[in-house]
């Protein structure tokens, strides 16, 4: 399972990278963007240079997944992402949608491989701050 882990790291890292420098160096050239909403979205996104921060965000959460240091944090950069790249192919353009699927079970895999890192997001959901603040303010009167 270990073999198992380090082939996904390193293949969903590699993506994130490639295609987020893609954004900054254009080297891969964009296929003609799609008509409809998909089209709109695009051109929003590439107007107002919103895809200068997700390209950032892909190549430092793609890195931190190839370097293989700090995993989580890089699943926590990519997630949104993800779930931005899955939505738009679902939505609008169905014809990415296999290698949206794809990289999303790829992080999926990733982020039951490293749960335990995530396990306080979900257990400690009982215990909001107020309660913290309100324990601990009745135990020292």
């Amino acid at each position: 399972m270990k073999i198992a882990t380090i082939i996904a790291r390193s293949l969903l890292g590699l993506i994130f990278v490639v295609f987020g420098l893609n954004m900054f160096l254009n080297f891969i050239p964009m296929p003609p963007l799609p008509e409809g909403p998909a089209r709109d979205f695009m051109t929003a996104l590439f107007v107002s240079h919103y895809l200068y921060i997700v390209g950032a965000f892909q190549v430092a959460g793609g890195a931190l997944l190839l370097i293989g240091r700090k995993v989580p944090l890089g699943l926590t950069l990519l997630g949104p992402v993800i779930v931005n790249i899955v939505s738009f192919h679902a939505l609008m353009a169905p014809s990415g949608l296999p290698m949206a699927i794809v990289v999303s079970s790829l992080a999926l895999f990733l982020l039951w491989r490293y749960r335990e890192n995530f396990i306080g997001l979900v257990n400690g959901a009982s215990l909001s701050p107020i309660h913290t603040v309100a324990k601990s303010s009745s135990a020292g009167a």
